[in-house]
């Protein structure tokens, strides 16, 4: 099965999610729901940065998925993620985040940019800031 989104933690406060083009499937969305914890296990401060330049629609049912995880996670998202950034440059992809966001308010701060450098910088500063 091929991945719905890959994490780098090379830049790590910062984590990168990137989405890899793959449609999500029950399981490749489970994956990466599931691969979203990897950050908190490390008990530290830091913040997200999706990268959906590739990203594809995902059906309502995975975006009140999405939903269902930022209720559920809502206290250890406040503990550790400083905030998270989003470079969506396709604004089909941007009106699908503010459906979940309609679903389940963001928890923490966050900007959404089509640049991925303004997205990295914000990252940063928020970094700098807490």
């Amino acid at each position: 099965m091929a991945p719905y989104a890959t994490f780098n933690f090379d830049a790590f406060p910062i984590v990168i999610v990137a989405f890899t083009g793959q449609k999500a499937t029950e399981g490749s969305f489970k994956d990466y729901l599931s691969d979203l914890h990897k950050a908190y296990e490390r008990g530290l401060s830091f913040t997200y940065l999706f990268d959906a330049e590739k990203a594809t629609l995902p059906g309502l049912r995975y975006q009140k998925m999405q939903a269902n995880w930022l209720k559920e996670n809502e206290a250890l998202m406040k503990t550790y993620c400083q905030g998270t950034a989003y470079h969506i440059p396709n604004a089909i992809i941007r009106t699908a985040l503010k459906g979940i966001f309609a679903l389940q308010q963001q928890p923490v701060p966050y900007k959404v940019s089509g640049n991925l450098n303004s997205a990295m910088e914000w990252c940063t500063d928020r970094m700098l800031t807490s």
